[in-house]
């Protein structure tokens, strides 16, 4: 066993050697790494999740569209039209009623969503990132259902 001078005079000795503080910047730099690699998958995990999410808004967003259809024509001509200002409408009251953003384009029987939706981060806030965009795009024809 050492002696308490012994030890005294390895302190002293390290200290003359200039090695104070080394192990504790090698600490820092390690957990903050660790940190950054925790909130990226973290967040990036819910930003998959965001994108999911989004898609499936787009998705529903435009079949609510699709079901927009001008009947009178269809009566009359059998031909499968969608009522263009109704339809971009609905589609788009869906989005922003899930909260997120979005357009509607409309062409024939087809209409297109667009969803843009920003998901807040979790962990990648301490660095100054505070959410994450995501777009997800979705086209719904509209057809006539088989008896």
């Amino acid at each position: 066993m050492k002696s308490p001078t012994h030890l005294k005079l390895l302190c002293a000795e390290a200290a003359e050697k200039g090695d104070r503080g080394q192990v504790t910047a090698f600490v820092v730099g390690v957990v903050a790494a660790l940190w950054l690699f925790t909130g990226i998958v973290v967040d990036g995990g819910l930003a998959l999740a965001g994108k999911a999410r989004a898609l499936d808004v787009a998705q529903e967003a435009a079949r609510t569209g699709a079901q927009q259809l001008d009947i009178g024509r269809l009566r009359r001509t059998q031909d499968l039209r969608l009522l263009t200002g109704k339809a971009t409408r609905a589609a788009t009251a869906y989005v922003i009623a899930t909260g997120d953003v979005g357009q509607a384009k409309v062409r024939g029987d087809e209409v297109t969503v667009k969803v843009i939706h920003r998901q807040p981060t979790q962990i990648l806030q301490l660095v100054g990132v505070r959410a994450v965009t995501v777009t997800a795009h979705a086209t719904v024809r509209a057809e006539r259902a088989n008896p």
